[in-house]
């Protein structure tokens, strides 16, 4: 069961098969309730800096108050996030942590977008809920089919994507910019999309590992471990979306 989510991967379900019988194990339904509740906590979080950036009146003087949080929730939910890839007992505990910091972090961006593009935010989040409703419904109903060939195309499409991004973040602390990535012309739309169609493939390998495990019986505490996974790629449909619909606003 390979996937591109560095949260969720075969050598899960190889390392963790427990009897079907037994108790305390994963199931669908709890781990949607815990995808559910990361997302309240999540928009709580975003809540909280959206507000304080929005209702200053002054985006400059709003941002630089959420600056410390923006950093601790970005920086504080990457680090988290790499505990729980490597310690997956430690999931209840902090994968609703993970999300109230990127809850932060994604209401102080989204503020910073929406002072720029009225609307867009509202926009962004109805795509990204319409994307996940839509590929759930064709992995349940088996018009997308999780194959050897579609999960190889998916992992290479999102190591390339992660190649890139991070040989954009080394080459800008030289002073080098790759503007055709990040521009608003026909070549960084084009790639946008890609990126958005990419992050969106994700979720069928997301929900594929989770009814996978659910299958497997793997232990009662992946069921945060595949809320947080899957609340990895939403996160990362959400902002890809936000900078697609940005790049399309700036366009008019």
């Amino acid at each position: 069961m390979k996937t591109s989510n560095p949260a969720l991967s075969k050598k899960i379900l190889q390392n963790y098969t427990y009897d079907s019988t037994a108790s305390g194990v994963m199931t669908v339904q709890g781990t949607v309730n815990k995808v559910a509740l990361m997302l309240i906590l999540v928009i709580a979080a975003a809540t909280y800096t959206w507000g304080k950036v929005l209702n200053t009146g002054d985006i400059a003087a709003g941002m630089s108050s959420v600056k410390l949080l923006m950093i601790a929730g970005g920086i504080g939910g990457f680090i988290l996030a790499l505990v729980i890839v490597f310690n997956k007992t430690k999931a209840p505990i902090l994968a609703p942590i993970y999300a109230i910091l990127q809850g932060l972090f994604l209401g102080g961006i989204s503020a910073f977008f929406e002072s720029m593009f009225p609307g867009i935010v509202l926009k962004a989040v109805m795509l990204t809920f319409a994307v996940l409703f839509s590929l759930l419904f064709a992995y349940k109903t088996k018009i997308i089919k999780v194959t050897k060939k579609f999960r190889a195309g998916v992992f290479a499409a999102t190591a390339g994507i992660a190649m890139a991004y991070f040989a954009s973040f080394i080459l800008g602390m030289f002073g080098v910019n790759m503007s055709f990535m990040h521009g608003g012309g026909t070549l960084g739309l084009l790639i946008s999309v890609g990126i958005v169609i990419v992050a969106a493939l994700n979720l069928v390998l997301d929900f594929d590992f989770i009814e996978k495990g659910a299958e497997a019986s793997l232990p009662k505490y992946f069921e945060w471990y595949g809320a947080f996974g899957l609340m990895v790629t939403l996160i990362w449909l959400y902002l890809e979306i936000l900078r697609l619909l940005s790049m399309l606003s700036g366009r008019d």
